[in-house]
């Protein structure tokens, strides 16, 4: 046999098996994590996907038949799989339970339902909210928090958007659980929680994270021309107004809380954000801060140092200026 034949051969059916490997664990998981039945069924019926594809590879003959069968039942799979639909009719978690929608006036935006929950400690809360109306023109700057919770690697994003007398709406992309319902990173891959902007005050979605949750949290102000922020705010109320008509799934890969400002923000950068960094989103700053989409009069190290606000937030706590009082001192923010 010619020997880079015999190579292209082995290359190929290790790739086949590896793609097929990866099948079968996606159709387990997405049998296990539905809600077709019990989670006793699910598990019977996961297992015996996972263990039918493995017995007819190995022993199913000519080996053809057994792939064509396997593709045959994982197409139904996945045919089931787009016909499971989102919902906004739920028994939600109070946090999540109201969703917000804006509504237009020419230059007048009037946000309806900005979250403003009174907090005594981090499950322990006053739901409340409010309508605020914001003229689209003065919108003045755009920003970004992470919020680390754990591992340096990943964040949560959360953007802010500014407006002339020191008024900031800030604007949070979550999972929409329900009640008793807990957040599993594999489950959101699977269909397994709605996607949510929340749309909140932040003395509620910052203080939350820096006060109540223990979480490290950043302020970065991105760089920008105002009529970009004008727009990518305008797009976020048209995703909003979305959700609010046709909900959607939450996908931790390809829809969660920082791809969604990737494709919402990306104009601000001077070069393109995409970036193995999107999905270790803990770095988002450091990409803003290689792409000069925030300030860079300082080392990295040190700016982000300062960037840091929980102490800001903590002293600010119950404060009416609370939003003006975290950005005092930040680099790259006047005042």
């Amino acid at each position: 046999m010619n020997p880079i034949k015999g190579v292209v051969r082995v290359v190929f059916r290790l790739v086949a098996g590896a793609i097929l490997l990866g099948m079968t664990i996606w159709g387990a998981l997405a049998i296990y994590y539905s809600n077709i039945a019990s989670v006793g069924f699910r598990t019977v019926l996961s297992s015996a996907f996972a263990f039918g594809t493995m017995m007819g590879l190995l022993f199913v003959r000519p080996r053809r038949r057994a792939i064509l069968g396997f593709l045959v039942v994982f197409a139904v799979l996945v045919v089931w799989w787009l016909t499971i639909a989102p919902s906004n009719d739920r028994d939600w978690q109070p946090d999540v339970a109201v969703l917000p929608y804006a509504t237009f006036a020419g230059d007048s935006v009037t946000i309806h339902h900005i979250r403003n929950n009174e907090y005594r400690s981090e499950t322990d809360f006053t739901p409340q909210y409010y309508d605020r109306t914001f003229q689209v023109s003065k919108l003045q700057t755009v920003d970004l928090f992470l919020s680390y919770w754990g591992p340096t690697l990943i964040a949560h994003t959360i953007m802010s958007f500014g407006f002339e007398g020191d008024e900031y709406v800030a604007m949070s992309i979550e999972t929409r659980k329900e009640k008793d319902e807990g957040y599993s990173a594999i489950q959101g891959f699977f269909k397994q929680y709605e996607l949510i902007y929340i749309v909140g005050d932040e003395r509620d979605l910052v203080r939350l994270r820096t006060n109540y949750r223990g979480e490290d949290v950043y302020l970065y102000r991105l760089n920008g021309p105002r009529e970009v922020a004008r727009r990518v705010f305008l797009e976020y109320l048209q995703d909003i107004n979305q959700l609010s008509a046709h909900p959607a799934w939450y996908n931790a890969l390809t829809e969660n809380c920082t791809t969604s400002i990737y494709r919402l923000a990306r104009p601000y950068a001077v070069r393109s954000w995409w970036s193995w960094k999107l999905f270790t989103n803990g770095y988002l700053d450091e990409l803003a801060y290689d792409l000069g989409a925030v300030d860079r009069s300082l080392p990295f190290p040190e700016f982000k140092a300062r960037s840091r606000i929980n102490e800001r937030s903590q002293a600010a706590e119950n404060d009416p200026d609370f939003s003006r009082k975290i950005r005092v001192g930040l680099p790259g923010i006047e005042g």
